[in-house]
């Protein structure tokens, strides 16, 4: 069973220097229907203007995830990382037991344009840790490509939830299927481009929840980059 959720359904606030949406309760946006599906707890559309920023602030018991999608991102945490993502890489931070860090678009004339996921663990407490890989878009293109998982398989980033975290680009000549095992299920979320989702239409921003199925095929209209999180 599919049930897709658009994207102009999505909590929306803009905050003059933060354009937002909210695909799952966040902040000042709360819907009840929507506060998480299984271990994914948030998935926020966020577009930051030049110069502007999250100031420092803290976090605990959750799995953190950024893929930006366009421009350039600076973080820093109270580890003593410090790094500018940009789109290809995925940054995961556990926050654990406990972690400040801030986040702030460096450029002085181009928006950022990222995605921010957090998947709730399995175990609470643990250290804070912090990593940071490079996809490129030909590890995308046409395939499923595993970015976070519980074993960091394939060189995935590695998050304390069995969840595994799949990014793919398609373009109109593109299809990919993944297999869904036994008493799983999955959301797919399209950062962007449209995809038919087992012949359901699709368009950026859109997202759905997955139940009961076999396996998932994606084929896109036309250029797409979506997100697809295997959930138990």
């Amino acid at each position: 069973m599919l049930t897709v959720r658009k994207a102009e359904e999505r909590g929306h606030i803009n905050h003059g220097w933060l354009d937002t949406w909210h695909t799952f309760s966040f902040a000042d946006y709360y819907d009840p229907r929507e506060m998480g599906y299984g271990a994914l707890r948030v998935i926020n559309d966020d577009t930051v203007e030049a110069g502007q920023g999250f100031g420092m602030h803290g976090h605990r018991d959750m799995e953190i995830i950024t893929y930006v999608l366009e421009g350039a991102l600076e973080h820093k945490d109270s580890m003593g990382n410090g790094s500018i993502i940009r789109p290809g890489n995925v940054q995961r931070m556990s926050a654990g037991s406990g972690v400040r860090h801030s986040e702030f678009n460096p450029s002085r004339g181009e928006r950022v344009h990222l995605l921010q996921i957090w998947i709730e663990p399995r175990i609470t407490g643990v250290q804070p840790s912090y990593e940071e890989k490079q996809f490129g878009a030909a590890e995308k293109k046409g395939r499923l490509r595993l970015i976070a998982s519980l074993d960091g398989r394939d060189g995935s980033v590695t998050i304390h939830q069995d969840a595994y975290v799949y990014a793919s680009m398609l373009d109109g000549k593109d299809a990919v299927t993944h297999r869904l095992a036994p008493g799983r299920r999955a959301y797919l979320h399209v950062a962007r481009g449209t995809v038919k989702a087992n012949g359901t239409s699709m368009k950026g921003g859109d997202g759905v929840k997955i139940e009961s199925e076999s396996a998932i095929e994606l084929k896109a209209a036309r250029e797409a980059e979506v997100l697809l999180f295997d959930l138990p």
